[in-house]
């Protein structure tokens, strides 16, 4: 794979450097290996243009994946716009059968596109890829082409058959963005394991229980979560039914722009109880008034600056999880999310109010999560036991 000579590569880092706040640095030394001086001005001319967050580093990470494969598989950069073989190409080289590449080598990825990939830690698996993997980067790329003021052929006859025969063939079953979901019973166990007065363990606590109280936030929501979006509000009842018995605590966090909402949404989401007191307690620990609510913390246990990435928030519920002796393989940071529906649905809680706090916009994908736990409390798979 050809690499620019060190002064172009060290031009697209000091470019990439105005994306700091979303772009973790080291990423940013790889991408200008792979991007080209014009694939830098248009990830930039979208950070200006208010793309979310979230959104561009999705575009950068597919971006400089999709500049790999192509250097990979033809030895060129990718042409702008993409010619419909070359579209062909990518779904031929992600998408295929596994039977039929026992008997036939050349069907799929081929070795050394496979090899050049796997060398620079962009491929992780030896079959076809997800489909949902291979939309989503071709949705990346047909969305740059137009940031670009081209046109581009996705959505050719040709491609949109390919990728349905492709899709068909692959055959590959869809699975959970996290195997096991982290309800009330595993928060627990995941807070013990958290227990302990150093700073790490104030953070950790405070992230878990606030990532699923919340309403099981995305870790990129816990990632960039502010001081500013968190408001104090009166002590609420810790009974409903009896509004002058005892009160707590009470927190809302100011939502802004997420997968769902909006920048200038009024979307929130409460906080009742423990978590807002280990959500307070993180904050008079670490100091913190504004800026970052969830940062970094160094192997000598100073607080940094910069805020955690949502692959740090993964990792801590994954450290967490080792440490509490569960299989880290088996969970991530969605299993919060997926956990909180999951617990709701076993309490009895309303689909709408648990939709109220987790925000999810899809009745359909929300209610998944109550038929699976209605599923195996029910009495349809115990007619013979």
């Amino acid at each position: 794979m050809p690499k620019p000579v060190p002064d172009q590569k060290l031009r697209r880092a000091e470019a990439l450097d105005a994306l700091d706040s979303v772009l973790p640095f080291d990423r940013r030394d790889f991408l200008a290996e792979l991007l080209t001086d014009d694939d830098v001005a248009t990830l930039r001319h979208l950070a200006k243009e208010g793309i979310g967050e979230n959104s561009l580093r999705a575009l950068a990470s597919d971006l400089g994946y999709l500049e790999a494969w192509s250097l990979a598989a033809t030895g060129f950069s990718l042409p702008w716009p993409a010619p419909e073989v070359l579209l062909i190409k990518f779904v031929a080289h992600h998408l295929w059968d596994p039977a039929k590449r026992e008997t036939d080598v050349s069907h799929g990825m081929p070795e050394d596109v496979t090899a050049a990939l796997k060398s620079a830690k962009l491929l992780r698996v030896d079959g076809p890829h997800a489909p949902n993997t291979v939309r989503r980067r071709l949705s990346s790329w047909s969305t740059l082409t137009g940031w670009r003021g081209l046109v581009g052929n996705f959505s050719a006859p040709g491609l949109r058959s390919a990728i349905k025969l492709a899709v068909r063939a692959s055959a590959r079953p869809r699975g959970r963005k996290s195997k096991k979901a982290v309800t009330a019973d595993i928060l627990t166990v995941l807070l013990k394991a958290c227990a302990g007065d150093r700073l790490v363990d104030v953070r950790d606590r405070a992230v878990l229980i606030t990532a699923f109280a919340s309403g099981g936030r995305r870790r990129s929501e816990i990632a960039s979560l502010r001081f500013e979006q968190i408001v104090e509000e009166e002590p609420v009842p810790a009974d409903p039914k009896a509004p002058d018995g005892e009160k707590l605590p009470c927190l809302s966090i100011r939502l802004g722009r997420t997968k769902t909402t909006q920048a200038d949404s009024d979307a929130f989401v409460l906080l009742v109880g423990r978590p807002v007191l280990a959500l307070k307690g993180w904050l008079e620990r670490a100091g913190i008034t504004e800026g970052a609510v969830f940062r970094g913390i160094d192997r000598w246990g100073n607080l940094e600056k910069r805020a955690l990435t949502p692959q740090a928030v993964n990792l801590i519920l994954k450290r967490r999880i080792a440490k509490a002796g569960l299989d880290p393989q088996a969970f991530s940071a969605h299993g919060l999310r997926s956990g909180y529906l999951t617990e709701t649905a076993r309490r009895g809680i309303p689909l709408p109010e648990a939709m109220q706090q987790s925000q999810h916009r899809s009745v359909q994908q929300a209610s998944n999560y109550y038929n699976d736990a209605e599923r195996t409390l029910g009495r349809a798979a115990r007619v013979i036991i």
